[in-house]
């Protein structure tokens, strides 16, 4: 995972408090022989002097940030897919989570905007998503 030495955050008062996590959208991913490169666009211009490459474990995290998700379900993900105990699980993902937020690569949305963001509510909202 990433390091950052000026990184001053309590891991737990940052990502425990009910905020919904998702991937920025100034970055691109790729997956490239069984690891996750991110390269950042600024300008529309993929910055290379910035790419990061992620471990077995932040790649899944990455992974599941897709979609707007809260700490809990990152855990949870972890816990499953490499049977560790949930204080260890919470300890990654909070530490992952600080990191990418310090970087820029993961933005904060509070569960009404990621909801009135992600999914279509009302009648409107579904004709314009093109439902029927």
């Amino acid at each position: 995972m990433l390091q950052n030495p000026n990184n001053n955050f309590d891991s737990r008062s940052e990502t425990e408090d009910g905020r919904i996590f998702v991937r920025s959208q100034s970055v691109v991913s790729r997956r490239v022989s069984g690891e996750t490169l991110i390269v950042p666009v600024r300008g529309k211009v993929g910055d290379l002097a910035s790419i990061y490459s992620f471990n077995e474990v932040a790649s899944l995290i990455w992974q599941w940030l897709e979609m707007p998700r809260d700490v809990s379900d990152l855990v949870s993900a972890v816990e499953r897919e490499y049977d560790v105990d949930p204080q260890q699980a919470q300890q990654d993902v909070s530490k992952f989570l600080n990191d990418m937020l310090s970087a820029g690569l993961v933005e904060v949305r509070d569960a009404m905007h990621a909801t009135e963001a992600e999914w279509p509510v009302g009648r409107d909202d579904l004709a314009a998503a093109g439902a029927r």
